[in-house]
């Protein structure tokens, strides 16, 4: 079995609560929290967990915060190596407000990550054997320029170390850039502001994916297109999954889940649509939790039984 590997260089620790409603200046009272690790490569680690598999969580570490987010993953036994950093892990808010089924995200910056720090995750990230799959997902904590991340990502495919890419912004069309990337997963917007032109017709997304591939900068390309599923486009062709009505309780760990599965199944040699079909079923499953909740492996499987049939 391939190894799989998570690089999270901003990585939080997430709290959830529920409050009957929101107003300004008053005492709003909340449930309990819950606590869960956050970041998206740490996810993405999590999320592979769930489903049956295993994957190696890379990420930073500070402070108490960065304690308790070590703390829980030991608890979901997910595979870690951590870094000791000197800034405490950011901590995040989730408030649903039960009254009216809203739900607010404050989400606070990364923790700074010092030059000292970087080499040291880029060392572990370099000592991964080769052939092993690496997930690069989630944002650009301060302190770290794109340069930084597109030379890891260079070096890291130098030691024949296959990169799975799961950002947005400047740092995804940096990371394209690198090309020979294995798999990315931009949404419709993000592709747009890829391919720098409107994606207005259905034709549109599915020939600015194939541009991608084409190029030579990923080898896969799987829009997520929210209820409309995902398109996925390699060199073989394209397909488009669309998942069954849900009742959706939170977006919050769809995408994530949804990049989990994938990986999952490259790992495995999948072909495209077995990937795209697991995708789907997984970032489903976890619209089905509310909160900061992942893919469940039994919801997964019955979306996906469910996908294999129609």
């Amino acid at each position: 079995m391939i190894k799989i590997y998570t690089l999270t260089l901003a990585p939080s620790l997430d709290s959830a609560t529920l409050t009957p409603q929101i107003y300004p200046e008053g005492k709003l009272r909340c449930t309990s929290p819950i606590f869960e690790p956050g970041g998206g490569g740490i996810n993405v680690a999590r999320a592979i967990n769930f489903l049956g598999g295993k994957a190696t969580a890379i990420f930073p570490a500070g402070g108490a915060t960065g304690e308790h987010l070590v703390s829980l993953l030991a608890e979901e036994q997910v595979l870690v190596q951590a870094v000791s950093a000197q800034d405490w892990t950011r901590q995040n808010l989730h408030v649903h407000v039960s009254t009216r089924g809203e739900q607010y995200r404050f989400v606070m910056p990364g923790a700074r990550l010092s030059a000292d720090e970087f080499q040291r995750l880029e060392e572990k990230v370099l000592s991964i054997e080769p052939g092993s799959i690496l997930v690069v997902s989630g944002s650009l904590p301060p302190g770290i320029r794109l340069e930084q991340l597109t030379t890891l990502i260079k070096r890291a495919q130098a030691n024949e170390i296959r990169c799975v890419v799961d950002s947005s912004g400047e740092a995804l069309t940096a990371a394209l850039e690198v090309g020979n990337i294995e798999l990315v997963k931009p949404n419709q917007k993000e592709l747009s502001a890829l391919v720098k032109r409107d994606l207005t017709q259905p034709d549109d997304v599915r020939k600015a994916a194939e541009d991608i591939v084409r190029s030579g900068k990923a080898r896969r390309v799987v829009v997520s297109l929210g209820p409309q599923g995902a398109l996925g486009v390699d060199a073989e062709g394209a397909i488009q999954v669309v998942p069954p009505p849900v009742k959706s309780q939170s977006t919050v760990g769809a995408g994530d889940s949804m990049v989990g599965a994938m990986t999952l199944k490259l790992a495995e040699g999948a072909e495209l649509q077995e990937m795209v079909r697991f995708g789907v079923a997984a970032g489903s499953a976890a619209t089905l939790n509310q909160g900061t909740r992942l893919c469940s492996l039994e919801n997964t499987q019955k979306i996906y039984t469910y996908l294999c049939q129609h």
